[in-house]
């Protein structure tokens, strides 16, 4: 029988970061290579029926296998959890809502990375710029739960 394409290119992938092709690593990679943002907990409830022995320790570990090779992105909004996701390479941004927690990406503010000037570099070198902005979703405007 023949291999699923999306398991082969996944496959690839891991293994053009420098990474072993293991069958946590490719669950955790597919988990978060859907849009959006997860925490390693949600991760863990995507990936623990295909993989029932799996433990949420061993998530962890594909997941910092993952972000060390570039192949995700690790985010921690104050107050929240880690997240992860697999847009990766662009220094885009993030808008989080004060009270629901959402998180949803922005693009770059202007120009190529890292698109933001600080005021004074301190002699560093800088090459990325990593903002949250911070706000009310939609929903929330509209419904009357105040913000945090």
């Amino acid at each position: 029988m023949a291999k699923d394409t999306n398991v082969e290119a996944a496959e690839a992938r891991l293994r053009s970061a420098g990474l072993k092709v293991t069958a946590p690593r490719l669950a955790v990679l597919d988990a978060v290579s859907t849009p959006g943002h997860r925490d390693a907990e949600t991760v863990f409830s995507l990936v623990s029926p295909q993989l029932p022995k799996t433990s949420l320790q061993a998530v962890y570990g594909a997941l910092a296998a993952l972000v060390s090779s570039g192949l995700a992105r690790k985010i921690e909004p104050a107050g929240s959890a880690a997240l992860y996701e697999s847009r990766v390479g662009d220094n885009h941004h993030h808008v989080a809502c004060l009270s629901c927690g959402n998180i949803a990406d922005v693009d770059c503010a202007i120009g190529a990375s890292p698109c933001l000037t600080p005021s004074n570099t301190n002699g560093f070198s800088i090459h990325v710029a990593e903002v949250t902005f911070w706000g009310l979703c939609a929903p929330c405007q509209s419904s009357d739960t105040p913000a945090v």
